[in-house]
């Protein structure tokens, strides 16, 4: 695994949980484990990017792991559950020694003002946040049968996207997909050329998505 990649060289270790592309999680256990032996002078690095839309109870939480770990650094951000992705605003959470080298060398004008009130406002948007994981934990059930019953194989995902396998076909339906006016993700980029990755959306988006998938199979 991961740490028997581990040289004298490395610095830093990134830990994406859950997972782009993939949606699945590395479980507290494993966590607690990959970190009980590693050297303290490695920084690891979690990009919880998507961590509002876990359901699992496996998830591990990595604030708690400051108390114990003095090499740790969160990334999470305001560009996905709160969808303010245009504005380029996150944050990061870790001890206050690496918070005090990193405020070294960060740019001195890094986030503007509007994006700084906007995630302040967005924070406080409870039913917002609540609606948001409620339709995408519907509609992914909605998605989930309906792939079932295309017999197409997907990844169940803790995250807002689903990364749905159509062999050799995924690069010929990204492009049918892209006539009809869908924009999915196409895997190339991650090695994964059989698949696809679908972002979550309305009912009424997902239903399009699903008739669109239907009419590309029978042409084919």
């Amino acid at each position: 695994g991961m740490a028997k990649a581990i040289t004298c060289k490395t610095k830093l270790i990134f830990i994406s949980n859950p997972n782009n592309p993939t949606g699945t999680i590395v479980g507290e256990k494993e966590v607690k484990s990959f970190l009980k032996d590693l050297p303290f002078r490695i920084i690891v690095i979690f990009d919880e990017a998507y961590f509002e839309y876990v359901e699992d109870e496996k998830y591990p939480q990595t604030i708690n792991l400051l108390n114990e770990k003095n090499n740790i650094i969160i990334l999470r951000t305001f560009s996905k559950i709160y969808g303010l992705a245009g504005l380029r605003i996150g944050y990061g959470i870790a001890r206050p020694q690496i918070i005090e080298m990193l405020n070294r060398t960060r740019p001195p004008f890094n986030v503007n003002s509007l994006a700084q009130a906007a995630a302040l406002a967005s924070l406080k948007d409870k039913y917002q946040i609540e609606r948001s994981k409620k339709l995408i934990k519907e509609e992914k059930e909605y998605l989930y049968s309906n792939l079932d019953k295309m017999k197409l194989s997907y990844i169940p995902t803790q995250a807002n996207f689903i990364l749905i396998k159509l062999g050799t076909k995924a690069s010929y339906v990204e492009k049918r997909l892209l006539q009809d006016g869908i924009i999915i993700r196409g895997m190339k980029a991650y090695n994964l050329t059989q698949y696809i990755r679908l972002t979550i959306g309305t009912r009424e988006q997902n239903e399009k998505f699903i008739r669109a998938l239907h009419k590309i199979f029978l042409s084919i």
